[in-house]
């Protein structure tokens, strides 16, 4: 095989000054220096794990020197650079490698996954692409508020496979967001080699089907990283938009320094070596004698001796202690509950539960200006149940936003809006078609605080369930799937005023909140409730029926059929509506069953792996004592929703709840 030779690097140093040329070169130095550093106290069994930036760092330091200080930088594994380049402190990287609480994430998280608001930066989760998103919710924020700023992410070669590039590359070219998507191509997707991640000739090239402007660099070349970047930037803050930069490189160490190097061939590890971009840089400075030996010598030493101190420093932090009362208190941002209510003589008008959700939406965005709408056709056409109909007039498109479907780009625009301190809600346009966005709510929105103690301010409109006759993908009870998952909140409320508190609450709240809506609730019933704008608690279940029989504990359209099948058979039944699901009100389930002995726990949801299995499970082994029969439960059958009217019927569990509960008052 013929030996390659790699060409040199084309520096020009055309209108940078000295200063700028070797401020350049102490900033690319320094992540190389604390890497090799790090590579030792990874073989000492010091820290864990490594992703090695080695080869790569003329883009982390390049971007973020053509940066302002205050914009938002969205980082990788490989990305050490930026936040020496930001001047994060040493000693707190090095606690946040070893899983100190000096880091920044408490010893919850490793590496790079983690934020540092007061640098603006914000680390990735390990799915890889849901960060690209993030920037598009930034971006926004920075249009919406008029400030000429842009957003960055960076990606790698083989997230650019990911949906979420695609999605988060869709929706900023389609709202004209101001973000700086790089791509950091190195060559390798752990193993996978890129003539097996993608056909085009550049990733750059990607960029022409969104209507993106882009463009491929040599990544090794910390001058045009730089000058690139630069210019770019200051295109964007004038003229917003996205633009996507390729920046070709190489990878030369492992994945991560466990997986190695074995499967890249030896000349093209020679051919990249030849073209490091500290080593280059450094004899390209020399060469203009821009760079003395002395100076180079100084700075090296300059920063070693900062490692070292930092070190030291690290060193001095005792090993992470935390107490289960404490972890379980980080799951959610810190809020206090305060009650609104509406004053006694105010104005009531009769409202249909549809009607209740909408005016608790419009007096949401009427008192908290920094809210924005998201979700497919909710602008002019009103969403498909019409809740949002109206609200362009009054609110703008600016706040009431159609979006593409994109529903995983959307809700991390959302959650890079909660970084800019605003809220956001995002309309599934049916429940359903949340599994599309599943990623970051159960590992971006979900884990955000707990990790490192940033709030996900997002509220996330479920119309749910079934009795519509609308089959498996428009009829599915889905509020299971996320009830395993700590950091969410999961609201479902079964009457008109409820469904408006709740709401009203769930938007006070700075934690995200899936709030499930019954689609055949909407139409179907209607209550007299306030005009005006009050609250009702979230966590708190609601005795709708006092009885003394049996309890029966439900929720959403649970609630109707409970209260039907008690009247039919003129049972004297408490019925307990649960109203949040997640956290649940245990207070409210002790004191049901300790008063009646005997319980059936019925929801439209599935049995198996549903709500009611957990709650039965908490009576059985904390309630036991109390018990004059076993605990019942009814649900839908164990088969996907269908179509037709007697087999909805069939599916759902309301003879089946009648059935139990009357075995359950014979026991």
């Amino acid at each position: 095989m013929a030996t390659i030779v790699a060409p040199g690097i084309s520096f020009d140093k055309k209108g940078l000054n000295k200063e700028l040329l070797l401020q350049l070169y102490y900033d690319l130095l320094k992540p190389r220096m604390v890497e090799e550093k790090m590579l030792k106290q990874l073989r000492q069994g010091k820290i864990s794990k490594w992703f090695s930036g080695i080869g790569q760092e003329a883009i982390s330091v390049g971007v973020t020197s053509a940066l302002k200080p205050e914009e938002f930088i969205f980082t990788l594994h490989r990305n050490l650079g930026v936040f020496t380049t930001r001047k994060v402190p040493l000693s707190r990287l090095f606690c946040q490698w070893q899983g100190k609480a000096a880091g920044f994430t408490k010893g919850r998280d490793r590496s790079f996954h983690f934020g540092a608001k007061e640098y603006n930066i914000i680390g990735m989760i390990s799915h890889l692409g849901p960060q690209l998103s993030l920037a598009g919710g930034v971006g926004m924020a920075h249009k919406l508020k008029g400030e000429q700023r842009i957003a960055v992410a960076f990606t790698g070669d083989g997230a650019t496979s990911e949906g979420e590039f695609h999605e988060a590359l869709n929706v900023a070219a389609v709202w004209q967001l101001p973000v700086l998507f790089v791509i950091e191509n190195n060559g390798y997707g752990l193993s996978t080699p890129v003539n097996e991640q993608y056909r085009c000739e550049n990733l750059a090239d990607k960029g022409i089907g969104y209507g993106i402007p882009s463009s491929t660099i040599d990544g090794n070349n910390i001058l045009e990283v730089y000058r690139t970047v630069e210019q770019i930037s200051e295109q964007l803050r004038k003229n917003p938009g996205p633009y996507l930069l390729e920046c070709k490189t190489f990878r030369r160490r492992g994945h991560e320094e466990a997986s190695g190097t074995k499967y890249v061939p030896s000349d093209l590890m020679a051919y990249w070596a030849e073209r490091d971009p500290v080593e280059n840089y450094e004899k390209f400075l020399v060469s203009k004698k821009v760079l003395t030996k002395t100076k180079m010598e100084a700075m090296k030493k300059e920063i070693a001796e900062e490692i070292e101190q930092h070190l030291h420093m690290a060193a001095q932090e005792p090993e992470i202690t935390s107490g289960i009362q404490e972890e379980l208190e980080d799951i959610y941002a810190s809020y206090q509950y305060q009650a609104t209510e509406a004053s006694p003589g105010g104005q009531r008008n009769q409202k249909r539960f549809v009607d209740a959700i909408s005016d608790g939406l419009r007096l949401a965005m009427q008192k908290h200006p920094n809210l924005i709408l998201m979700g497919q056709d909710i602008a002019d056409y009103g969403g498909v149940f019409k809740i949002t109909e109206g609200f362009v007039t009054d609110f703008g498109n600016d706040r009431v936003k159609n979006t593409p479907l994109c529903e995983s780009a959307i809700i991390g625009v959302g959650l890079g809006l909660s970084l800019q301190n605003h809220k956001a809600m995002v309309e599934m346009q049916f429940a359903d078609f949340v599994s599309c966005g599943f990623n970051q709510i159960v590992n971006n929105l979900a884990k955000l605080h707990y990790r490192w103690g940033e709030k996900a301010d997002i509220v996330i409109r479920m119309p749910t369930g079934g009795s519509v006759g609308a089959g498996p993908y428009h009829s599915q009870s889905t509020e299971a799937w996320f009830f395993h998952t700590p950091g969410l909140k999961i609201v479902y409320p079964s009457n008109v005023h409820d469904a408006k508190g709740l709401l009203l609450a769930s938007f006070e709240d700075p934690n995200p909140v899936l709030f499930f809506e019954h689609k055949a609730l909407y139409r179907k019933i209607s209550a007299e409730i306030p005009d005006e704008y009050y609250t009702e608690e979230i966590g708190k279940a609601s005795v709708v029926r006092a009885g003394a029989e049996v309890s029966v504990i439900t929720y959403g359209l649970g609630v109707h059929w409970a209260q039907m099948v008690v009247k039919d058979l003129a049972i004297d039944a408490e019925i307990l509506d649960l109203r949040t699901l997640l956290p649940l009100d245990f207070d409210a389930i002790d004191q049901t069953v300790r008063k009646t002995g005997k319980v059936i726990i019925l929801h439209e949801d599935t049995m198996l792996g549903g709500i009611g299995g957990e709650i039965a499970a908490y009576i059985s082994q904390h309630l036991f004592e109390s018990l004059d029969g076993p605990v019942m439960r009814a649900a839908s059958l164990d088969t996907p929703v269908p179509f037709a009217a007697s087999l909805e019927d069939q599916f759902l569990p309301v003879e089946r709840f009648k059935t139990l509960l009357q075995q359950l008052l014979a026991y």
